[in-house]
């Protein structure tokens, strides 16, 4: 145990940079890449050789960008988000049409017969009608993504021309935008509450290409294009690249162009951080990175067992102060008070860093004032980010229209140990609406359990699962938080009921997949083991269950798969990515917490 804790422990603290943080390194993304390219060959197609500057380097990088779509075609002739994901319709119909827009058919003439095949297979045909029903299906209401894939395809002539390419797109009403953002939330917006470019853009390119039939409607738009440009600029962050987002910057600046606007400040800072975004290898990452979340993660794995001290401790501790926010944010509106999951400019602060970083800010135990008023002003943002019905949602209060904007499990119980471990520090009236938020939270937790004990998260997913759930994810982050109420009579018969579906989901072999028979993966078995070891029971049942589940574990450190990242993480609605860190935190989490003492690890002893 000791041995193989140290190898991990170790191989984690190897990961920080200069700097003495952690920046992890996300997965390679088809479809990132497929847009980035298509609003580079967009872009360049509108401008008409207007800005010869940098030019030779945007065609490189979309050449580069379409030989690597090339080479990591899936044999089924699709694509996936990562390279490890399975085929589905938005990534590959995202990637035909990336061909189609940089005019590659030709050079890609087998790549794009293989795409045409799959597209007919699971679509039923190529044409804008079938295409667009597949891809609605896919997301149901929430227009966010499915509106943008259908742009693209519009954009990159794919749908034949003219007015006709946008008869299945449905048009962003773009001019709600307008309105001071205080209304969002009531105006029941058909995109989520992050999207705002995306319906700004998108909307307007629909508007230009294909205006409405209706007189007033047309009125209403012409007359708010000018005042939503200037929302959507005030909003974009310095570095040029929304929520510093691939796919979201590309649905932006290739819409901008596309409805005239490719010369617009917006978009030739879209077009620069993209150039600027794109690997060695060709590709595009789904964001720039998610070092705060990385950072913090790793903080609280190490707590564990070896935390961070002296000076290490500080320079984390400083460096997560120095990007707490302070102000009212732009995009969101969001008050002062939260962390981003990213240190750069297009972060946006939200309910799942924000704990995180309170957290590791106690873990850390610098004794300075600021760390304490920082903390005091996080668990204020969490309170009054706190959801009617007692959840917690990731960025905005009371945007419940669509599933990416509702409360989550996963979400609250991250949050109700933050506020859990800096409850005894604040002053005794906020004590007092700690507790409170407490109770509502948990409430919301006892009625958000399945019948089967289980609980689902928003943001992780596994792609072998039914509806790419991921049960073991959202149960072990509710669990991890519930052992820290085990005194509480009123969540006895949930936690109890949470223990026994981890411990039925474990395999024969002692791992844990996203639920049932699928295949297993360290982040999996990692935050199943850690949540049953931090349950400190006596059960001879469960200290079995989590011995070996640690010798699993430790199998997998010995043979050097346990780096074997897994694609189970969300981002925007349903985009599956991996993080090259999530398996080496989860696992210095797990064997930390199991080594404590607290449960032997050997299943006979």
């Amino acid at each position: 145990m000791q041995r193989c804790l140290k190898k991990a422990r170790n191989a984690l603290l190897a990961e920080r940079n200069a700097q003495g943080h952690w920046e992890g390194e996300l997965s390679n993304s088809a479809l990132s890449t497929a847009t980035a390219i298509t609003a580079l060959a967009i872009w360049e197609r509108e401008v008409g050789g207007h800005h010869p500057e940098g030019r030779d380097r945007r065609m490189k990088a979309v050449r580069a960008g379409l030989n690597w779509l090339a080479k990591y075609q899936n044999e089924d002739g699709g694509w996936g988000d990562t390279i490890k994901s399975f085929s589905n319709i938005s990534t590959t119909a995202l990637g035909w049409a990336a061909i189609g827009a940089a005019q590659g058919d030709d050079h890609h003439e087998d790549t794009v017969s293989m795409a045409r095949e799959w597209l007919r297979h699971h679509a039923g045909g190529l044409s804008r009608h079938a295409l667009a029903r597949s891809i609605s299906e896919r997301y149901g209401k929430d227009r966010t993504f499915s509106v943008p894939i259908l742009a693209m395809c519009a954009l990159a002539g794919r749908f034949g021309e003219g007015r006709e390419a946008w008869g299945d797109v449905i048009p962003l009403p773009f001019e709600l935008a307008a309105f001071p953002q205080e209304m969002f939330a009531a105006l029941k917006l058909p995109v989520v509450s992050y999207a705002l470019p995306a319906l700004i853009a998108i909307g307007q390119a629909r508007h230009h290409l294909a205006p409405s039939m209706n007189p007033f409607t047309r009125l209403i738009r012409t007359l708010t294009r000018n005042r939503t440009l200037k929302v959507l600029q005030n909003i974009q962050p310095e570095s040029g690249g929304f929520l510093e987002a691939t796919p979201l910057t590309s649905f932006v600046t290739m819409s901008l162009a596309g409805a005239g606007n490719a010369e617009h400040p917006v978009a030739l800072k879209g077009i620069e951080f993209l150039v600027e975004s794109m690997r060695s290898d060709g590709s595009w990452p789904i964001d720039t990175n998610l070092a705060t979340w990385g950072t913090t993660l790793s903080v609280n794995a190490l707590a564990d067992s070896t935390p961070l001290i002296g000076d290490e401790a500080r320079a984390v501790s400083d460096w997560l102060l120095g990007q707490h926010y302070q102000e009212v944010h732009p995009y969101t509106n969001a008050a002062p008070g939260g962390w981003a999951w990213t240190d750069l400019s297009g972060g946006v602060p939200d309910a799942d860093d924000t704990p995180g970083a309170l957290l590791a800010l106690k873990n850390l135990k610098v004794e300075d004032r600021k760390v304490t008023m920082a903390a005091a002003m996080g668990v204020k943002w969490l309170l009054d980010l706190q959801n009617s019905d007692g959840g917690i949602p990731t960025f905005c209060r009371g945007w419940t229209n669509l599933p990416f904007d509702r409360s989550s499990p996963d979400l609250t119980a991250h949050t109700l140990r933050a506020w859990k471990a800096w409850e005894s520090e604040l002053p005794a009236d906020s004590r007092q609406r700690v507790a409170e938020g407490i109770d509502d939270a948990l409430t919301y937790l006892r009625g958000t359990q399945r019948e089967d004990g289980s609980w689902l998260p928003l943001w992780f997913g596994n792609q072998h699962c039914i509806d790419d759930e991921n049960a073991t994810y959202g149960t072990a982050r509710v669990l991890a938080a519930l052992n820290e109420f085990e005194s509480r009579l009123d969540i006895r018969s949930t936690r109890e009921r949470a223990i026994e579906w981890m411990m039925n989901a474990q395999k024969q072999d002692g791992s844990w997949s996203g639920g049932g028979e699928q295949p297993s993966s360290v982040e999996e078995t990692a935050l199943a083991v850690e949540a049953l070891a931090g349950a400190q029971s006596s059960c001879a049942d469960l200290r079995a269950v989590v011995g070996k589940g640690a010798n699993w574990l430790m199998d997998r450190v010995e043979d050097g798969s346990w780096r074997d990242a897994s694609p189970i993480g969300f981002y925007f609605a349903k985009l599956w990515y991996y993080e090259k860190l999530y398996p080496l935190i989860f696992t210095v989490g797990a064997l930390g917490n199991v080594s404590d003492g607290s449960v032997r690890s050997d299943p006979t002893d």
